[in-house]
């Protein structure tokens, strides 16, 4: 499993390697998702946005905290109702389960990742949730890359309602062992035989770990050397970025 923002690419571009390591998968018949916790784009949307940098992979080898946010709500409450604060990575994932999706009274709000929130939506979401609607957010991210920067991402915002109405969200994405075990599933896969690439040390590293997967840490986004150790927990293993792997599949 591997992450894809800050392992395989950067705001767009491809980062040096990540082509050749995913055609050494795909080549030796090894089993692999790419897992991201932003829940804009659907799984289509970014295979197309992969395929523009060089990398070709299979839509079904993506996983996006959308669905395994849809695939939590499907499970809990079936046939269910929710306000949507997202994109259409999202709403399509809730819409494919047989969601509705609704400002009237709905079972859950459901936070996700826009590079446009709005007031007004995030306003809706805490009087929905002061009304009783139960709180679910796709990841706990609190900020994004881009060009310019740091942007605010889905766990600022979340933290921004739960201060408001005091209640916290239920996280589905990745550090959430549940992300993990879906994938896993989806692999077909045991924690033992599976390994976990991902740039960040409080999200893919501790996810992986406490799935019981092995862990690489690459320093190719957003995590530097120097900080590793600031961290109770350690990755299996530290690397520049994921075109040392390709000699090893």
């Amino acid at each position: 499993m591997t992450d894809m923002d800050g392992v395989l690419v950067h705001e767009g571009s491809i980062i040096p390697g990540a082509d050749a390591f995913v055609n050494r998968l795909r080549e030796s018949g090894t089993p692999f998702l790419v897992l991201t916790n932003n829940s804009i784009y659907t799984p289509r949307d970014l295979q197309f946005r992969l395929r523009n940098t060089g990398i070709e992979v299979p839509v079904e080898s993506i996983w996006t905290s959308a669905l395994a946010t849809a695939a939590f709500l499907d499970n809990q409450r079936p046939g269910g109702s929710a306000y949507v604060v997202g994109e259409a990575g999202l709403t399509t994932a809730l819409h494919e389960i047989g969601y509705v999706l609704t400002e009237s009274d709905p079972d859950y709000v459901v936070l996700g990742e826009t590079r446009t929130y709005s007031f007004e939506a995030v306003t809706t979401a805490i009087r929905l949730v002061e009304r009783g609607a139960r709180f679910v957010a796709t990841n706990p991210d609190p900020t994004g890359p881009s060009n310019e920067g740091s942007l605010p991402a889905t766990g600022s915002v979340a933290a921004l309602i739960t201060r408001a109405t005091g209640v916290d969200p239920y996280f589905v994405g990745k550090p959430n062992p549940l992300m993990m075990r879906a994938a896993l599933n989806r692999l077909e896969a045991h924690s033992e035989t599976t390994v976990m690439i991902g740039d960040r040390m409080d999200t893919d590293v501790v996810a992986g770990m406490e799935a019981g997967m092995r862990t690489v840490l690459v320093l190719s986004g957003i995590m530097r050397a120097a900080a590793v150790d600031r961290y109770p927990y350690r990755p299996t293993r530290v690397i520049g970025s994921i075109a040392e792997l390709v000699d090893e599949i």
